[in-house]
């Protein structure tokens, strides 16, 4: 297992939910933190608490349907003159749930894919160069395991494209000590998986971080969170160290 101590993470949608636990759970593991939410003050609170754990932690906000905010959003975490090492690109958008599918308007395709697809990767590619430069890093996004329900079609097509880019991209890294894997949180009773949903948002931890902390430097895995559910960390990752990588 990837010993992460000191080492620099930035979390999108870090404000509440799943993003929030993880926050929390590797402020425990010796991150320090880039936190981001919508409006950086979202995450002012959860600053100090894990600055009270031990580590170093700053905010960021951007809204990741405008990209030009993405980019500014990279360009000041740089100028914090802090290096990114790992990626957990968490924050997502559930447009809506349409019961007459057929009638899903071309809007949904259009932000769920700026929030959930393009976003997540105009921020891996802004870091990688760094990574590269200092040969580490470990970039986990979050996909959904939704399928065969047109009802939101917009949020399981941006999150499948999600799952091919992040592959084809982690396929460059072969053979480094730079991986890109991918996470699903699992059906969890969040502002975006609902009140009904069979899984408390703590039973994604640690799965939802276990690319992070791997060691076999194999890319391109979906890691189902609820698989690790109840396991410590070092069980998790030895877990996840076993699935197959698909290149």
């Amino acid at each position: 297992m990837k010993d992460l101590k000191g080492k620099w993470a930035l979390i999108t949608g870090a404000s509440r939910g799943i993003g929030r636990l993880a926050a929390v759970y590797m402020a425990k593991q010796g991150v320090n933190l880039v936190l981001h939410s919508r409006n950086a003050e979202h995450c002012r609170e959860l600053a100090e608490e894990v600055k009270a754990l031990g580590v170093e932690a700053y905010t960021v906000g951007a809204e990741l349907s405008d990209m030009a905010q993405v980019e500014k959003m990279c360009s000041s975490i740089d100028e914090l003159g802090v290096q990114i090492d790992v990626i957990l690109n968490n924050a997502g958008l559930q447009i809506a749930y349409r019961n007459e599918y057929l009638k899903t308007p071309a809007e949904d395709y259009d932000i769920s894919f700026r929030i959930n697809t393009t976003a997540p990767m105009m921020i891996c590619y802004h870091f990688l160069p760094g990574m590269e430069k200092r040969g580490f890093g470990r970039i986990v996004n979050t996909t959904s395991g939704i399928d065969l329900d047109p009802q939101q079609a917009g949020y399981s097509a941006s999150k499948a494209a999600l799952n091919k880019v992040t592959r084809d991209l982690g396929s460059k890294y072969i053979g480094t000590d730079i991986t890109l894997n991918l996470a699903d949180p699992g059906w969890c009773r969040t502002d975006l998986g609902g009140p009904n949903a069979p899984n408390s948002p703590e039973s994604a931890i640690p799965g939802v971080l276990v690319g992070a902390f791997i060691s076999d430097g194999k890319s391109g895995r979906i890691f189902p969170a609820q698989d690790f559910a109840g396991l410590t960390l070092e069980e998790a990752v030895a877990k996840a160290e076993t699935y197959a990588s698909p290149y």
